[in-house]
């Protein structure tokens, strides 16, 4: 049976067809013939057909200032549309696999994985009570596109979706195309460049767009199917909880000053109206399916006795329901049902106080349908909305609070001065005991009342800890329970944290806790700090009454980013690695379980690349079954933005953590060869040494801030957290990791994917070490797999003779000393790489290599503009709002960011 219609190549050239046409349509036949002369001369380079790129830079060095517009414009919006067609194809391979069984890592394969194995239910049911993933959706600015492009982008896609999956009269497939043509010249007339700064509160609603668009209907088909292939070996086995999603969006405050309680509290509420009208709605559908009739069928006792308490709470309500509905007991228990859900929210009583309930009246009315032979109903209309309710609660997503632990720190001194307690003058052992015992005495300490003399910072972070006991209250403590501190050093960051909950209410120890206080180790020195700062935690005994009252579950976020940017690509990975199996055994020693918080970015130099095999990779000993995981900017919308997409992700996911955690159990400690942790020391160390010896080079910030976009990408009003975390002189320190990877990325010199990997590899091998081994541990050591592919990678999207053009930007002693050391680094790890993993290319991923080929002709003319356009000392405002689209289309046509 033919899936489709159509193929990628085909929606490549005639989207690329129709932009032309619209270009010139909308400009002159003369500028549609430059961007056509700058394609071709891009792709004979790329061919060989040509010796160099001299026509390119002819053409570009006189073009007048709105023409350059146009082909900024033309190559962006060219970018846009075949990233479509890329999405397009990825359907198609998951359809078509789908349809023939051939699908990796998705939910058969997990079944054929449980059979070779040989698990039974009890294992399986073990394993399953243990998953829970937790996607957890940030606001970092890395999507550089704007909402109102991406919507017409999505209108766009729905129509290929049609042309491609539905047999069409040609009057049919001519209209389809005549929309895509309105939109396509809708999209070249529109602003690609935002005239302002994204609100934390739009950031919130683009996070919230996925949720509620996509993956509120998805994970019941995840689950439909996960069930259905379960049963088949699994006939006595049911499916618990495997999913929850939770945000960063609105609650997010560390070194973002426009997230404020109002922010936050208006992505409560905003979230709960979404939620519940969802719910609504699905329950008029449904209503529309439970017709029964109570003359004919015997609907039973459980479904009478809800049906009685309801109409106690709701008599009025009731009696309509039964005018309505005579003899239509379903009918009358959702039109029930749905007023309850409207009353959460109104003045008048009997909402329902908490998702339970809801789910408890889902559960009655599943019972029922399934005791008169109405299984199939239940499975296909009513079990998909319990896995909602389940999974999205009244929330929609839990929010996580974050802020840096400095705020903190500067909260407490100032309340405690105001109550004449010297804080700031303690030692650390000193802050630890006064903080315990504030927090274990029964009377409060603090006033939050009397705010008005402390620092702007103080009263800050004290409303904030008085509006989140409101907050628990209207909204449920599973809607904010979760507190994640920046830049954790000491015990008593965690315990701060702790105190100002306590004296806010929010914890009333033993009996209650209301947040997970979560340690984020992002630094060398608080990873190698872990058993100090964790077990100083631990062994406190108001710290140690909150986590019983959490049920004995320690949330520890890790820093990928900030990891990275300080130690570079390969010796971070190490570290992380190390400090994972480090943690878990800190843990264990403790008697608690610990549930790792993972803060990656959408790039492999901020801990990017594919989740499942980053799952696969993670040490056996950190593998307890929970997993949580940061997902931002434009990772985000390649995820999430397509059902099916985004259906297939969370499969991959599952999958992968199935297996990890079966895995977990029956081999507690991964066993990984002395000699292979000695590889790893020796090249970590020597990697992080030069990687350190280049950043803290005179001169190397002035090389960076010349031979990338850097000032124009501080510029962009791509989030709304500033760049820089002050506004003193640049250092790579102070810089944010997202700006610096962006800034090396739109170079395309990915330095922070890549730099120092070779020469770790080649002190490992001065120091006796041989390849054989390096093989070996790639053949049979999944985290070194992983880490050494994504370096490729990395290595595969850097192109060097793109990146000279932006080095030429600098001072010529700069370039001279600076350039030549990135290129000959760059050179011996595609080197080693290829004789370590043994391919005859960088990339194991045939598409990936295809879709680069296809698109670099593409990029470099946006690149040569882009440092055509830097190069000049004087641009017009035309000439900069060119130069801030480059950045857009180079973002698009490299599908990254930072």
């Amino acid at each position: 049976m033919r899936l489709h219609t159509r193929d990628v190549r085909q929606d490549v050239r005639e989207l690329g067809a129709l932009l032309g046409d619209v270009l010139e349509a909308q400009t002159s036949t003369a500028s549609f013939e430059t961007v056509e002369e700058l394609r071709k001369a891009a792709i004979a380079y790329r061919k060989g057909e040509t010796g160099s790129r001299e026509d390119l830079y002819e053409v570009l060095s006189e073009l007048e200032p709105e023409t350059e517009s146009i082909v900024a414009r033309a190559f962006t919006t060219y970018f846009e549309l075949i990233n479509l067609a890329e999405e397009r194809e990825r359907v198609r391979v998951i359809r078509e696999g789908s349809q023939e069984g051939t699908l990796e890592d998705g939910i058969l394969d997990t079944l054929d994985e449980l059979r070779d194995e040989d698990v039974d239910e009890e294992l399986l049911g073990t394993v399953l009570d243990d998953v829970l993933i937790e996607p957890t959706f940030t606001a970092h600015p890395t999507e550089a596109r704007r909402k109102t492009v991406k919507a017409k982008l999505r209108s766009i896609a729905n129509r290929l979706e049609t042309l491609d999956e539905r047999r069409l009269t040609d009057l049919e497939n001519d209209q389809e195309w005549r929309h895509i043509v309105a939109e396509v010249t809708s999209l070249w007339q529109t602003s690609q460049v935002r005239n302002r700064r994204p609100e934390p509160t739009d950031e919130a609603r683009n996070v919230q767009w996925y949720l509620e668009s996509i993956l509120f209907d998805v994970v019941g088909e995840v689950y439909e199917e996960l069930e259905e292939v379960i049963h088949r070996e699994y006939p006595g086995l049911d499916v618990p909880k495997l999913f929850e999603f939770r945000s960063w969006a609105g609650s997010d405050r560390d070194g973002n000053p426009f997230v404020t309680v109002d922010v936050t509290e208006e992505t409560l509420e905003r979230q709960r109206n979404v939620v519940l009208e969802k719910y609504s709605d699905s329950l008029k559908r449904l209503s529309g399916v439970l017709s029964q009739d109570a003359t004919r069928v015997e609907t039973g006792h459980e479904l009478e006795r809800s049906l009685k308490a309801d109409r106690e709470l709701l008599p009025v309500v009731a009696e309509e329901a039964d005018e309505r509905y005579p003899d239509e007991p379903y009918r009358q228990k959702l039109k029930l049902m749905r007023e309850r859900l409207r009353r959460i929210e109104d003045v008048r009583p009997n909402g329902y106080n908490e998702p339970a309930e809801l789910m408890d009246d889902l559960e009655v009315i599943d019972a029922s349908l399934r005791s008169i032979g109405a299984e199939q109903v239940a499975n296909v209309y009513v079990e998909p909305l319990m896995r909602q309710v389940d999974t999205f609660g009244f929330t929609l997503a839990s929010l996580d609070l974050r802020d840096h632990q400095e705020n903190h720190t500067e909260a407490v001194h100032d309340a405690l001065a105001h109550e004449g307690i010297d804080y700031r003058g303690r030692t650390e052992e000193e802050r630890v005991e006064l903080l315990t015992d504030a927090i274990l005495q029964d009377e409060p300490v603090v006033d939050f009342e009397a705010v008005e003399d402390l620092s702007d910072t103080a009263q800050r972070v004290l409303r904030r800890f008085r509006k989140l006991g409101e907050w628990q209250r209207e909204y449920g403590v599973g809607a904010i329970d979760t507190y994640c501190i920046s830049m954790t050093e000491e015990p008593s960051h965690v315990l701060e944290v702790l105190f100002l909950a306590d004296q806010a209410g929010v914890v009333s120890l033993p009996d209650h806790c209301g947040l997970d206080v979560v340690p984020l180790l992002e630094t060398e020195s608080a990873l190698n700090g872990a058993r100090r700062i964790m077990g100083t935690l631990f062994e406190n005994d108001a710290y140690e009454k909150a986590l019983a009252a959490r049920n004995d579950v320690q949330e520890i976020m890790l820093g990928y980013s900030d990891s990275n940017k300080e130690n570079g690509f390969l010796a971070a990975n190490w570290d992380l690695y190390k400090n994972q199996r480090r943690l878990a055994t800190i843990c264990d020693d403790f008697d608690v379980t610990m549930r790792l918080f993972h803060g990656r970015g959408g790039s492999i130099s901020r801990g990017g690349g594919p989740m499942n095999e980053a799952m696969l990779a993670l040490p056996n000993e950190t593998v307890t079954g929970q997993i949580k995981f940061t997902e931002q900017g434009e990772a985000i919308a390649e995820k999430y933005g397509n059902p099916r997409i985004a259906e297939r992700n969370l499969e991959q996911m599952l999958n992968a953590q199935v297996r990890a955690r079966l895995q977990s159990i029956r081999e507690p400690e991964e066993h990984v060869p002395d000699h292979w942790v000695e590889a790893m020391d020796i090249m970590a160390a020597a990697a992080r040494a030069e990687y350190r010896d280049l950043l803290e080079s005179d001169g190397f910030v002035s090389y960076f801030e010349q031979a990338t976009p850097i000032t124009v990408i501080e510029e962009l009003n791509l989030g709304s957290r500033p760049a820089s975390r002050s506004d003193a002189e640049r250092t790579v320190e102070d810089l944010r990791a997202i700006p610096w990877v962006f800034s090396w990325t739109q170079s395309r010199c990915i330095l922070p994917g890549w730099y120092s990997l070779a020469q770790g590899v080649e002190a490992y091998l001065d120091e006796g070490g041989d390849l054989a081994t390096l093989r070996e541990m790639y053949d049979e050591w999944p985290f070194f797999h992983s880490v050494f592919d994504n370096a490729a990678t990395s290595l595969a999207r850097t192109d060097l003779e793109i990146a000279a053009e932006y080095a030429n930007l600098a001072d010529e002693d700069l370039r001279n000393e600076y350039f030549p050391r990135l290129q000959a680094e760059y050179e011996d790890a595609v080197s080693l790489m290829l004789d370590i993993t043994g391919r005859d290319g960088l990339l194991k991923r045939e598409w990936l290599e295809e879709s680069l080929s296809r698109r670099n002709p593409y990029v470099d003319p946006l690149n040569l503009l882009q440092t055509h356009l830097l190069s000049q000392t004087h641009r017009t405002d035309e000439e900069e709002r060119t130069l801030r689209l480059t950045v857009k289309g180079i973002a698009a046509g490299m599908k990254n960011t930072g």
